[in-house]
C-alpha cells in the first residue's frame, strides 16, 4: 500500500504555477513536432507547412478531447464555470475525444495542401503513443483518474477517494509504451502505407479496453462509456487492416 502525496505544482512563481500536467503536454507536442520534422521530407512537407501542421494538431487535441470530457463527464462543472473549458491544468481530458477531432484536423489540413493523409499519419501517430504514454503519468500526478478499489501490495490512497486503488493510470501508461514500441518496430519494417495508423487504433483501443476495467468509472452493462468507444475502434481499425493486407494481396498477384 502507497499514500499518494506529490504535489502536482512543480514550480509556482507567483501566480504563475508549472504544472507536472502541462508540462508532459508541452513534452509530448515538442516531441511530434522534432520527428516531424526530422520525417518532413517523408510526406512532402516544408518547415512551415509543419508549423501549420502542429498548429491544426493542437486546435484539433484540445477541442476534441476538452468537448468529449464535458460533455460525458463533467457537463454541470462547465455550466456552473464555462471558463473551466480553458484550464487544463486541472485536468479533464477525454482522449476519444481529442482523437477524433485530431483525425479530422489532419484530414483537413491534408486536403487543403494536398498530402497523402495516411504517410503523414503514420509518422505522427508513433510520438503520439509516446505523448500518451506521458499524459497517463500526468494523471498520475494530478492524482486523478484513479482505479478501482483492490488490495493489491500496489495499490495506492489518493486524497479525496475511499479505500485503496489501483494505478490504473500507470497500467495505461505501460500500456503505452508497449503500442509505441510495437509500432516503431512496425515502421521500420516498411509496412504498407496506413498500416500503423490503424495498427495504433486497433491497438490503442484494444489495450484501453482491457486497462478500463480498473479504472473508476461509472458503468453501463459491465463497461465503461469509453470501452464501448474501444470496442468501436477496435472493430473499425481491424476492419481497414484487413482492407490494407487485402489489397497487398491482390497488388502482388496481379
Amino acid at each position: 500500500m502507497f499514500v499518494y502525496n506529490i504535489n502536482p505544482v512543480l514550480l509556482k512563481l507567483g501566480f504563475l504555477e508549472i504544472r507536472y500536467y502541462g508540462l508532459v503536454y508541452v513534452i509530448g507536442f515538442l516531441l511530434v513536432y522534432y520527428i516531424l520534422r526530422k520525417h518532413k521530407k517523408e510526406v512532402n512537407l516544408t518547415d512551415d507547412l509543419v508549423d501549420s501542421f502542429m498548429f491544426y494538431l493542437f486546435i484539433g487535441m484540445f477541442i476534441g478531447s476538452r468537448l468529449f470530457y464535458f460533455i460525458f463527464q463533467e457537463p454541470q462543472l462547465f455550466l456552473k464555470n464555462p471558463l473551466e473549458f480553458f484550464m487544463i491544468w486541472h485536468g479533464g481530458m477525454a482522449y476519444f475525444g481529442g482523437l477524433i477531432t485530431t483525425i479530422l484536423a489532419i484530414y483537413i489540413f491534408v486536403k487543403k495542401h494536398k498530402l497523402d493523409f495516411y504517410r503523414l499519419a503514420d509518422i505522427v501517430v508513433i510520438p503520439v503513443v509516446f505523448a500518451t504514454a506521458l499524459g497517463r503519468i500526468a494523471n498520475f500526478l494530478n492524482g486523478e483518474l484513479v482505479g478501482t478499489v483492490t488490495n493489491v501490495p500496489w495499490c495506492f490512497i489518493f486524497p479525496g477517494y475511499a479505500g485503496c486503488r489501483h494505478p490504473y493510470q500507470l497500467y495505461a501508461a505501460l500500456s503505452m509504451f508497449l503500442l509505441f514500441g510495437v509500432l516503431l518496430l512496425t515502421k521500420t519494417l516498411k509496412q504498407q502505407k496506413g498500416f500503423v495508423f490503424w495498427l495504433f487504433v486497433t491497438g490503442y483501443s484494444g489495450l484501453r479496453l482491457l486497462t478500463d476495467f480498473f479504472r473508476d468509472d461509472p458503468r453501463f452493462l459491465a463497461l465503461t462509456l469509453w470501452q464501448y468507444f474501444c470496442i468501436v475502434g477496435f472493430i473499425v481499425g481491424l476492419i481497414f487492416i484487413n482492407k490494407i493486407y487485402t489489397n497487398k494481396i491482390i497488388e502482388k498477384s496481379l
